[in-house]
């Protein structure tokens, strides 16, 4: 399977942490912020910023003398045994903090043989998931994050896709012409979040944005009700720049 665009931000902010943490891991006793600009060649602020987020994640802590040390969470995920179970853990972790964050639900999805599958969500009485009344496989043209994995495909990808599922009118505000889909999904940069407004479902809006790494194809998305429409571009911006943290659990 080809895809279509390059890495996104949050891939090479993934990759910087990744960075950090395995010269964090080459130091059993402990290395200090200033070795680490050293080693790994970032800025300060650039450093600290990362730092933060390995320290939130669980990644790395810090000793008594400001020493910087591999945390539980790298030690979970390093181990082969267990590791599907402490890596769904590690990101359900993640997810429900970005929906604290953004105030909705969130969703982690995949693209595995041709077909699309939401591997794990975020939601909460006050964050209600949206209703999956069109099973998500069967609605890639109508859905942020059908469009979102669709769109990181290159083009005999996307229309091999759609020659398997029919573009069923679910809104008013479905595409149904394959031609215009197509033509959207070449025009939507890979760095601004795809959006969903009523297109799947009358009442609830949704964004999604690229978590492409390798050959790998995935999304992180949220819905609102469309009472919170007015908050939905602000959400997926947080989302996108939360989502290193989970490309950098699918890393290590």
């Amino acid at each position: 399977m080809a895809l279509k665009h390059e890495p996104t931000v949050p891939y090479h902010s993934a990759q910087d942490a990744l960075r950090v943490l395995e010269t964090v891991a080459r130091h059993a006793t402990g290395v200090t912020d200033a070795e680490l600009a050293g080693h790994t060649g970032l800025g300060t602020q650039r450093l600290t910023t990362l730092l933060r987020m390995l320290r939130r994640e669980g990644y790395v802590e810090q000793t008594a003398d400001g020493a910087y040390v591999t945390g539980d969470s790298f030690g979970r995920l390093g181990s082969t045994r267990d590791r599907d179970a402490a890596l769904r853990d590690q990101l359900q972790r993640t997810l429900d903090r970005l929906r604290d964050s953004v105030g909705a639900a969130v969703y982690i999805s995949r693209y595995v043989d041709g077909e699309i599958r939401v591997t794990q969500c975020a939601e909460g009485p006050a964050t209600p998931a949206v209703n999956e009344w069109v099973d998500f496989r069967s609605a890639a043209h109508a859905s942020a994050i059908g469009k979102s994995l669709l769109g990181q495909l290159d083009l005999n990808g996307q229309r091999d896709h759609l020659a398997r599922h029919k573009m069923a009118r679910l809104t008013s505000r479905t595409i149904t012409n394959e031609r215009v889909l197509l033509s959207r999904l070449d025009a939507q940069a890979p760095t601004v979040p795809v959006l969903d407004l009523q297109e799947y479902a009358i009442g609830t809006v949704c964004a999604a944005v690229p978590i492409t790494a390798g050959s790998a194809v995935g999304c992180l998305a949220l819905s609102l009700p469309v009472a919170h429409a007015h908050r939905l571009r602000e959400a997926a911006d947080t989302l996108n720049r939360g989502a290193a943290p989970v490309l950098l659990s699918l890393a290590i």
